[in-house]
């Protein structure tokens, strides 16, 4: 068997180095053949060549090729493709037919085979001048010569004439009207909201064709099935464009209910940002020499004794995915425990096994390549499948490793979990959703509420239209909008009840002139808050994820610690959609993903992303937005827009007490802790069950008070199967009362104690129910006293002159 030679791949960026010397050599010595200084081959290059074929238009040939030797050098996104080859020889030969205009028709080629005119490219005006005669040729050839320059340099014919401004300003009075209809259309170019250029997708396409071609190598001759070519066409048939209209939204309250007081008075419009203001930079990815890579690992395998046939290689942006069919009887879990081996072979770590790979009898190893590729948040928004998104509440992602475009469907989802180490790619995905949201957004239909504790994330949002409330950067105001949210929740459930829509977009879509607005609740570092105030942000996380999805309120949640304390069983299980970035270790990958593989992520952007469509994670490489791209979006946004956050959200209730910010309660502890305190101090007994005989209330509610008692240092902490202890005796108890009556006299204050004073002849009505109501309170008669209010105005009295005094009145 002969050994196979190794191929060498040069690297694209040395390819076109090694071209445009080439083509700026090849411009020298053309240029010195017109002076009869490159010797006899110049000789016959200029005499012979180039005045034979293009006659005396050959002057301009040089010239042309030191332009795209020129753009090829000074940029680095500049890719040659076929357009350019054609509009370079169509822009030969109209302009070789146009020098070749002033001979007459049937003398056209004898002057050709001298080298006069146009040379043998001018032949091209023949036909048109003897059908259509030389006016109509003249129109005709400058039409194909614009055609040929927009080819070359791939641009639109507007930017075109505003390259030739100066050109029409020696016109006159014409040339200046031109200028100014040139601007015009400039400037409409320029401020269009949401539409994309078509060259721009004429651009993607040919890109496309491209990544196809790198993505897609044969490495053996041998075909195997690929189920996902199926799937594909489906998705492609299932898009659809939609372009919502930005409206002007009127949001004051009307008797329906259909706004709220929460909105702003002001109607707020600003345009959604051109993508102008964005920058692209394309970079390919180097694999290394697949072929080799791919002998590497058969043979590998074929050392262990698992025989396997070698498929197709995809190249991705971080990653070159290898696919292979092993043998029958070759179990999966083999392949897998030989990660470290193969990663040994092949000088690569980490490596990933896909086994299998979702939807066909493959096995998948994904090797990282020698180069990566940076997928810019532009060349997304530039895509097909932006341009077919069904709604603007998509998500830009990245590109997985076949090199297809992924969006999220953000109201589908309903709620994403974001989990990864410093530095992996975190906070640059979440600017990247934000963005997404605002290149599809206006205030009119998108509000955002924006958590910051660690204050340098994304306070730079502060002053776009779109923020209910300045970015919040403090645990206690978090808690308060999360209470708003969940009460604005509430309202919209009661709107679309009154109105029989079943979601949001049935409401929106039934009346157009009252949308009701998306709202996004974003937390950057959700650890830190869990960390200071666990039990208020869990329950009302998991209330909006239970509830929130039908009245659109969705929450994005990062955090770079994702340990069960953070992110618990409830929040898991509410919350569907997550991206894991890279992660220290297989059990944070397991937290977040409930599966392995975020452990042997390379970070800056790699990322598994699963939702509840996918039986597995996908690895996807992260859209990158720079810092420059974000602050453009930003201050675009902020300029010329006047509006006022809405106050009342972080002044909704008082968190000061987590019981009430979550249970609806207005006291700091419970309305029965003054009787339950000097309950237990006089029996010395503390237990749930003691305070439910006694107060005739359920265990939750008893449990809770004997928590409030805790934290008051009246009873001690539980001692497993022990009693409590009970801190304070009762003459302690009497002074510590005398006390706060003593303050409240002095203070002229009013203070309310609540007790109960029963006799002989109380009703026994609830003794049947009291297992069935926790929070109800045995029933009394009329001679029953259940409340006693003691009040100090201007004259002091002590409370045995004022039980007098109120008795009398009593009577």
């Amino acid at each position: 068997m002969s050994r196979k030679r190794k191929q060498t791949q040069f690297d694209p960026a040395l390819s076109k180095g090694i071209l445009s010397v080439i083509l700026l050599v090849l411009s020298i010595i053309i240029i010195l053949s017109f002076f009869d200084q490159a010797g006899p081959l110049g000789y016959i290059l200029n005499k012979g060549i180039l005045s034979f074929l293009f006659g005396s238009i050959r002057y301009a040939s040089p010239f042309v090729i030191l332009t795209i030797a020129w753009f090829l050098i000074k940029d680095k996104d500049y890719n040659y493709k076929p357009t350019h080859g054609i509009g370079a020889v169509l822009f030969f030969l109209s302009m070789s037919g146009l020098f070749h205009l002033s001979f007459p028709a049937q003398d056209m080629w004898a002057h050709s085979v001298l080298g006069q005119g146009g040379g043998v490219f001018g032949m091209t005006a023949w036909p048109i001048k003897t059908y259509l005669g030389s006016i109509a040729a003249f129109v005709i050839l400058i039409g194909m010569t614009v055609v040929s320059l927009l080819l070359m340099f791939n641009t639109l014919i507007v930017h075109l004439l505003v390259i030739n401004k100066k050109i029409f300003s020696s016109f006159g009075t014409v040339g200046k009207n031109t200028i100014k209809i040139i601007n015009d259309l400039s400037k409409k170019d320029k401020t269009m909201p949401d539409e994309i250029n078509d060259d721009t997708y004429e651009d993607t396409e040919d890109e496309n064709e491209d990544d196809e071609d790198i993505g897609r190598l044969k490495l053996t001759s041998k075909k195997l099935n690929d189920p996902d070519e199926e799937e594909d066409e489906n998705n492609e048939e299932n898009k659809k464009i939609v372009h919502d209209n930005l409206l002007n939204i009127d949001f004051e309250k009307k008797e329906n209910n259909l706004a709220n007081k929460a909105w702003p008075q002001k109607t707020i419009f600003k345009p959604i940002p051109s993508l102008n203001l964005l920058t692209s930079k394309k970079t390919k990815p180097t694999s290394g020499d697949i072929k080799s890579n791919a002998e590497v690992i058969r043979e590998t395998l074929k050392e262990f004794g698992i025989e396997v046939d070698m498929g197709e290689a995809s190249v991705g942006p971080t990653v070159t995915r290898y696919t292979l069919k092993p043998k029958s009887g070759v179990k999966l879990s083999r392949i897998i425990a030989l990660s470290n081996d193969l990663s040994l072979a092949l000088a690569a770590h980490p490596i990933r096994i896909e086994a299998p790979i979702p939807g066909q009898s493959l096995v998948g190893i994904e090797v990282p390549n020698e180069k990566t590729a940076t997928i810019t948040f532009k060349e997304l928004f530039e895509s097909e499948e932006c341009k077919n998104r069904k709604h603007n509440m998509m998500i830009a992602l990245g590109k997985d490793v076949a090199g297809k475009v992924w969006f999220a469907d953000l109201p589908r989802m309903p709620h994403l979990l974001i989990a990864g180490s410093t530095g992996s790619g975190k906070t640059v995905c979440v600017n990247t959703i934000l963005t997404s949201l605002l290149y599809q957004n206006t205030a009119e239909t998108l509000r955002i509420i924006m958590v910051d504790p660690k204050r340098v994330e994304l306070t730079m949002y502060n002053g776009i239209p779109h923020l209910l409330t300045p970015v919040i950067t403090n645990t206690a105001d978090t808690i308060k909008a999360l209470k708003w949210t969940i009460g604005e929740m509430e309202r919209r459930f009661e709107v679309l009840s009154q109105d029989k829509s079943r979601d949001l977009d049935s409401f929106n879509s039934k009346h157009p002139n009252d949308k009701i607005p998306h709202i996004v609740f974003v937390v950057d570092e959700l650890a830190d808050l869990m960390a200071t105030a666990a039990g208020e942000m869990e329950a009302s996380i998991i209330r909006l994820a239970q509830m929130a999805r039908a009245v659109g309120i969705h929450l994005v949640l990062a955090t770079q610690r994702p340990s069960v304390d953070v992110i618990t069983g409830l929040m898991k299980a509410n919350i569907p959609g997550r991206i894991a970035f890279s992660l220290p270790s297989l059990i944070d990958s397991r937290t977040i993903l409930d599966t392995s593989g975020a452990e042997k992520l390379l970070g800056r952007g790699d990322m598994l992303y699963l939702n509840n469509e996918l039986s597995k994670p996908v690895r996807i490489q992260g859209a990158f937005l720079s810092e420059n791209d974000l602050k453009n979006v930003v201050e675009y946004l902020q300029k010329g827009i006047e509006f006022e956050y809405d106050e009342s959200i972080l002044s909704h209730g008082d968190t000061n007490n987590p019981i009430n910010v979550f249970n609806g309660s207005e006291d700091d502890n419970d309305k029965f802790f003054e009787e339950s305190k000097r309950l237990v101090v006089q029996t010395g007994k503390a237990s749930a069950s003691f305070l439910q005989r006694k107060l005739k209330i359920g265990y939750s509610r008893a449990a809770r008070i004997l928590d409030q008692l805790e934290e008051a240092g009246v009873i001690g902490a539980a001692e497993g199967s022990k009693p409590r202890e009970v801190l304070i005796t009762e003459s302690e108890l009497d002074a510590e009362t005398h006390i706060a009556m003593t303050e409240a006299m002095h203070g002229k204050k009013s203070i309310t104690y609540d007790y109960q004073e029963t006799e002989d002849n109380q009703t026994n009505e609830s003794d049947e129910n009291e297992e069935e109501n926790d929070d109800e309170i045995i029933k009394e008669d009329e001679q029953s006293i259940t409340h006693k209010v003691v009040t100090f105005d201007d004259n002091e009295y002590d409370e045995e002159e004022y039980e007098n005094d109120n008795i009398e009145k009593n009577n």
